[in-house]
């Protein structure tokens, strides 16, 4: 992928500058773009919580119920399928909104999943496991977190002696090739609205972030990228988080100094509570103040702490008047039915 030279200088880069530095990489029409629906005489809001698929609710994309992982596999699928791969391995939990995305893109790539899972096989699935038993993906479970890795490296190992030809994707396909697809959504936002002052949204394996704040520092915008932790502390997902920025340059052939610089990572672990997809009292008030409000769904696990963080910016006056913060919807509300 990639030309093999640097694309230009250094950043910003224009609009134009950067989708040419984003043409080489093939993406598949898993998302749809469309037009922001701001009414035209109304003052520009301070806080934006429902926009288009391209402006911040990845919730509103209709492939395979939509979220950020179906925008990051639009261009690692069509990596896998230009590799010749007929097989998707990839882990979550059991209710992982990232293996039901990679499930429903190899469905329609007519292409194989296999799902590593972490815990134990519902008896009776629902939600994203009931999806992905729709979707003909094969499940292998396992009893950790720590073991979903090297499981996924045994499957393909297994597979590649079977003479099939498997295409490994990261938890929530944070890599680099992943993270491009929000360069990209960081560039659709920009050709639907001006950049908002800050964008706040749910955080966990970095790949979301990272492709915002590439994208950011890319086109030299004053934008903050506020991530609000699911589950990993500060620190951890700080250098997930630079890792994949770092790789992004890579990709781009740009100096990873010159992608080091601008908007600043912000992770704030403050809302996880007492862990990984267990509620808090602040999360289920955001998710019943934003339905009840804007009839926008959040999920337990990312969205409802995101948006808990968001409020209780708010409440301590930590955004100032005249500001516009971009709640980004990263989808999963699948998870409401689990």
């Amino acid at each position: 992928m990639g030309s093999g030279k640097r694309v230009y200088n250094a950043p910003p880069l224009t609009s134009a500058e950067l989708r040419s530095a984003l043409a080489p990489f093939p993406s598949l029409p898993f998302v749809s773009r469309s037009t922001l629906e701001l009414v035209d005489e109304m003052p520009p809001p301070d806080v934006i919580v429902h926009s288009s698929s391209s402006g911040g609710r990845d919730d509103a994309i209709p492939f395979g119920f939509g979220g950020n992982k179906v925008r990051k596999l639009a261009f690692v699928a069509a990596h896998a399928k230009a590799e010749g791969a007929d097989t998707l391995i990839t882990a979550g939990g059991v209710q992982s909104n990232h293996a039901r995305a990679t499930a429903a893109a190899a469905a329609k790539l007519g292409m194989r999943a296999v799902l590593v899972a972490n815990g134990e096989p519902p008896a009776a699935p629902t939600a994203n496991a009931l999806l992905d038993a729709l979707l003909g993906a094969e499940v292998v479970y396992v009893g950790s977190r720590e073991e979903r890795a090297p499981k996924m490296n045994e499957l393909a190992e297994q597979l590649r002696a079977g003479g099939r030809h498997p295409y490994t994707i990261p938890i929530g396909a944070s890599m680099p090739l992943g993270a491009l697809a929000f360069v990209m959504a960081m560039l659709e936002l920009v050709d639907e609205m001006p950049p908002p002052d800050v964008i706040v949204h749910s955080s966990s394996s970095g790949g979301t972030q990272a492709g915002l704040i590439a994208g950011c520092r890319l086109l030299g915008l004053p934008t903050r990228v506020v991530g609000v932790s699911a589950d990993a502390p500060t620190a951890s997902l700080h250098g997930d988080i630079r890792a994949i920025v770092s790789g992004v340059a890579d990709l781009l052939r740009l100096d990873p100094a010159d992608l080091g610089r601008g908007t600043a990572i912000e992770v704030d672990d403050r809302f996880v509570g007492e862990g990984y997809g267990i509620s808090t009292a602040a999360s289920r008030e955001a998710i019943e103040l934003a339905a009840r409000t804007e009839a926008l769904f959040l999920d337990p696990t990312y969205t409802a702490k995101a948006m808990a963080g968001l409020i209780a910016y708010v409440r301590q006056q930590r955004f100032v008047e005249g500001q516009t913060i971009l709640f980004w919807h990263t989808g999963g509300q699948v998870a409401l039915f689990a």
